[in-house]
Parts: structure tokens; sequence; C-alpha cells
């Protein structure tokens, strides 16, 4: 495999960043939680065709059935992702819900050391540990606020599972199928689920107030088109465990602007949680660092 143009750790960052936003523009926006997915989706497919028709299509035809199986999977799995954390946000604080979706690492750690025999050492569980323990920190903080606050948190925790199912299916994928193919058919895939999810419990696609319509429009180009679109590019080159540990930066970001936008106050707890949380995280990361040098070392 050719190495990439650019270090996968700055599109990684950018991502991270951009993603950073999609809680407040949730919140921002009154539709309901599957109609904000869907046009998040959608319009991002719709934005990403014009590109797809033009130098792309005839990739499709070279998928073979397993492509088109985990493809599909994929696109599935980010829209349940989609609407079990949206609907977190109606129940407990951006600050909770961002540092617990993004409780990857657990997740991902399982599955690439199932699925692509990655190597885990003790270092790596030990720093997944200080990070769950962070998360129960603040499930607890918001347990003694309500018991919604709670079902939220545990909303944020399943949407974290598929989310992360949705990343190893393109670590996969991604190996063998260019970027604006691949994400382009996850979207619309994505899309015509939350469609068909909004159908279902009968809930309206139009009569919402302008300024809905723009945060659509955000959440397609920002933590969309940039977010998972970088981290889709990033999995071709490194491990779903890299990418998953790098957004549990997220809600850092995502805290201080629901701080200053929507004026949510940031508790003791959240704030003791998201550092032992960001602790587990740094430890990871300086783990996977010293394994790379070791098995460079090796090789050399």
């Amino acid at each position: 495999m050719n190495k990439p143009a650019i270090h996968p750790y700055i599109p990684i960052a950018i991502g991270v960043l951009t993603i950073g936003f999609s809680a407040i523009f949730v919140k921002l926006a009154t539709a309901d939680a599957g109609v904000i997915a869907f046009y998040r989706m959608f319009l991002s497919a719709v934005i990403m065709l014009p590109l797809f028709l033009l130098s792309y299509r005839n990739e499709v035809k070279t998928l073979n059935r397993r492509d088109w199986i985990f493809t599909v999977s994929a696109g599935v799995f980010l829209a349940i992702h989609f609407i079990l954390w949206f609907e977190s946000l109606n129940y407990t604080s951006v600050a909770s819900s961002t540092v617990l979706v993004t409780l990857q690492p657990i997740f991902a750690l399982a599955g690439t050391a199932l699925f692509f025999k990655e190597i885990i050492t003790g270092k790596m569980l030990t720093a997944v540990f200080i990070a769950l323990s962070g998360s129960c920190i603040i499930s607890w903080g918001d347990f003694q606020v309500s018991g919604a606050a709670l079902f939220g948190d545990i909303l944020a925790l399943l949407g974290c599972a598929f989310v992360t199912a949705y990343l190893l299916i393109g670590q996969n994928v991604r190996k063998r199928v260019s970027l604006v193919t691949y994400t382009f058919l996850v979207y619309s895939v994505s899309s015509i689920a939350l469609f068909f999810y909004v159908v279902s419990i009968q809930q309206p696609f139009f009569g919402y107030p302008a300024s809905d319509w723009g945060w659509f429009l955000a959440l397609a180009i920002l933590p969309n088109l940039l977010g998972h679109t970088l981290f889709n590019w990033a999995v071709k080159w490194v491990s779903t465990n890299v990418v998953s540990i790098a957004t549990l930066f997220e809600p850092i970001f995502a805290s201080i602007a629901a701080y200053f936008i929507l004026h949510e106050k940031i508790t003791t707890l959240q704030t003791i949680g998201a550092i032992v949380v960001l602790t587990g995280v740094l430890l990871f990361i300086a783990d996977v660092k010293r394994l790379k040098e070791k098995l460079f070392l090796k090789k050399a």
C-alpha cells in the first residue's frame, strides 16, 4: 500500500474539530432526531452526487458482493448511530452525550483484535479501562440529576457501539474502494434507512423554520462531509482504534461550545469524568506510538 500524501493524524484532527459542532447543531434545530439525521445524510449524498457521477460512477461496477454487503451494513449502522445519539441529546447534556458517544475505543479494541488480528497490549487495556471509568463518573453524575439524563447516556453508549461497527467496516472496505465511492454509497444507504425510519414513526419532512434548514445543511457540510469523510479516508491508512481514540477529544470542543452557545453548565463530575477519559486517551495514544516504533525497529 502506498504512503498517504499527508500524515493521517492531520485529517483526523480536522475531522474531530468539525464533528465537535454536531451536537450543537442538533440542539439548535427544532426538528425531531430522525428528521435531523435524515437531512444530514440526504444533503451529504446530494452534495457528493455530481462528483460521484462525473468521476466515480463506473467504480460501482467493480464492487463485489462482499463489498456491497459491507457498504450497505455500514450505511444502516451509521443511520442507527445518529438516531440513538441525536435522541440522547433530548435527555442529557451535550457534554455527557459527546463524551459517552465517543467511547468508541472500548468497542474498537475488541473489533480490531477479533476481525483484523491487531495486537492489543496490557497498557492499551489499562488505558481503555481508565477511559471507561471516566464515562462511569459522568453517568453517575447524570443519574443524580435525573433518570432521564441516565437514559440519554445509555442511548449515547448504544450509538457509540454502532458508529464503531461502521468504522470497522470502513477499515476493511476502504482498502479496496475509493473514498468518494464508499462515502457516497454509505451516506445514500444511510439516508434511505433514515427515510423509512421517519416514515414509520410518522414524523413530517417539511414545515420546519428556515433556521432548521440551515442547521441541516451545516450538519451535512461540517460533521459529515468534512468529519466523517476524513475519518473514512484515514481508516485506509490507520487502525480504527486510532480514529476512535482521537474522537474522544470531541467532547472538549463540544462542551466549550455548548457552554458559550447553549449556556449549558458543566458540572464538577462531568469535568472530573472528562479529565479521566482524556487521561486514558493520551495513555492509549502513547502506547500505540511505542508499539509502532518497536515493530519498526524489528523490521529494520
